[in-house]
């Protein structure tokens, strides 16, 4: 499924603007769930996930870390998509990639891979969506870790899921919570 959203120009200096505001703000600063925007620069609030959420999130990155040393693991990746800035759980980054990226407050391009933990309130369509926004910016993989710990690993050109992830071949299908 791949999604076509405006990405130009000053739509795009307008939303990277935008988002240095919503860092910028005392209030959203606070603020203790997730935060993203729409392509319109809208602010996108979100309560926090559940405990189980995170601790996904925490054991995906201790894993990559262990399995990937050198790169970089980022949890609430902001990446900026022709849909606005969306938060990866969990994304990894080449030392190459991370040169590219630099030091900046959002990515203008994902990084290697995102992952996203699903929540029981995710929707197929919002899924798919999110995959074909980071996909769309450059992502090789987006890998899904279910609500019970399954974990799927897809590439921009497959119609179906990969068997493994081709970046990193040795992370499991099932993530464990200790």
């Amino acid at each position: 499924m791949t999604i076509k959203f405006p990405q130009q120009g000053k739509q795009t200096e307008y939303n990277l603007r935008r988002w240095t505001e919503v860092l910028a703000d005392p209030g959203l600063t606070k603020f203790e769930g997730r935060i993203e925007t729409d392509r319109h620069g809208h602010t996108l609030m979100s309560p926090p996930p559940a405990p189980r959420h995170g601790s996904f999130q925490s054991e995906i990155a201790f894993q990559l870390r262990s399995l990937i040393p050198i790169g970089r693991v980022l949890t609430e990746c902001p990446i900026f998509t022709a849909d606005g800035v969306k938060a990866a759980d969990v994304a990894w980054a080449s030392a190459e990639c991370m040169g590219r990226l630099g030091d900046r407050s959002c990515f203008p391009q994902s990084p290697e891979f995102c992952v996203e933990v699903l929540s029981p309130g995710n929707t197929d369509a919002e899924v798919q969506e999110k995959m074909a926004l980071y996909f769309d910016v450059g992502a090789a993989e987006v890998w899904l870790c279910s609500t019970s710990g399954a974990m799927t690993f897809s590439g921009p050109r497959t119609a179906t899921h990969l068997k493994e992830s081709q970046i990193c071949p040795k992370f499991p299908g099932q993530v464990e919570l200790r």
